[in-house]
């Protein structure tokens, strides 16, 4: 259904406040419009780009929160986390971190995501990966955009051990999968 400039600018600011992560070529799908026509009317109600309204809500609630890393060390942005529970990250695949003869995402890059968002998840100033089981279930390409979702299955005071459980998905396929056997401090 074709709306007019002020329907559908209203409509776009509805759904970005609804849904901050969706991007502008799921916008123009959701319109039936251009990216282009989408960016145009973002620029016009000055709505940042994908990526600073990450930035914008990672920085607003994470920046004292998290203890076991410095946040600029997590490779992701971080767009949601309660510490020793769980934690979501985006990764976008870029050039730089995939094959340049087929254009496959490099599998450090999937588990740096997915092991920093398990450090950072740690209610501790120390954080250190003491054992990972990973299994990548299908190759990732150029474009495409990784959400990373941990969970903390079990904290064991008496060993200082907490397991946390990661899941990453390229929309709703799981790409890759992880349990890692963080060490922390006692308690």
């Amino acid at each position: 259904m074709k709306r007019n400039k002020r329907e559908r600018q209203e409509l776009l600011v509805e759904t970005i406040k609804e849904t901050p992560f969706i991007t502008d070529e799921e916008l123009a799908e959701k319109f039936s419009v251009s990216v282009q026509t989408i960016r145009l009317d973002r620029l016009e109600l000055s709505i940042p780009e994908l990526r600073e309204r990450i930035k914008n809500v990672a920085k607003q609630s994470l920046e004292d929160e998290v203890k076991a890393l410095p946040i600029e060390e997590v490779i992701g942005e971080i767009i949601d986390m309660e510490l020793d529970s769980s934690a979501i990250s985006i990764f976008e695949v870029k050039e730089e971190h995939v094959f340049k003869r087929n254009g496959i995402a490099r599998g450090h890059h999937l588990f740096a995501q997915a092991n920093s968002l398990a450090v950072a998840l740690i209610n501790d100033e120390l954080a250190l990966t003491a054992k990972a089981n990973i299994h990548f279930t299908r190759s990732v390409k150029l474009g495409e955009r990784i959400i990373a979702k941990a969970k903390v299955k079990h904290i064991d005071s008496m060993t200082g051990r907490t397991t946390v459980e990661v899941n990453s998905y390229v929309n709703t396929e799981l790409v890759f999968k992880g349990e890692f056997d963080m060490y922390r401090a006692k308690r």
